[in-house]
């Protein structure tokens, strides 16, 4: 993560922290995966990163002012591929 992080800025960026992946959108911030914080350079640099994470969510959160209780978050759903004229099995 080189360039400034814009947490709930887009719908597009993902980036990896050690084995974390992280995911930016418009209302949430996905992080999956597994990460050791090892007592070492390394870790220091994974640490920091994920401290500027989570501090530019929360500094953006408690920026808006509308901030609701809870949002529900839709699972996505799973439709036919329109453009595929073969069934591949």
């Amino acid at each position: 993560m080189t360039v400034p992080f814009l947490a709930f800025g887009n719908e597009k960026e993902s980036f990896d922290v050690g084995g974390l992946t992280i995911e930016n959108r418009f209302d949430r911030i996905s992080v999956y995966g597994s990460i050791d914080i090892t007592k070492d350079n390394e870790g220091l640099k994974h640490a920091l990163m994920l401290k500027r994470l989570i501090d530019a969510a929360i500094d953006e959160m408690k920026r808006d002012k509308n901030l609701p209780d809870r949002i529900f978050v839709r699972t996505a759903e799973i439709s036919e591929n329109p453009f595929l004229t073969e069934k591949i099995n």
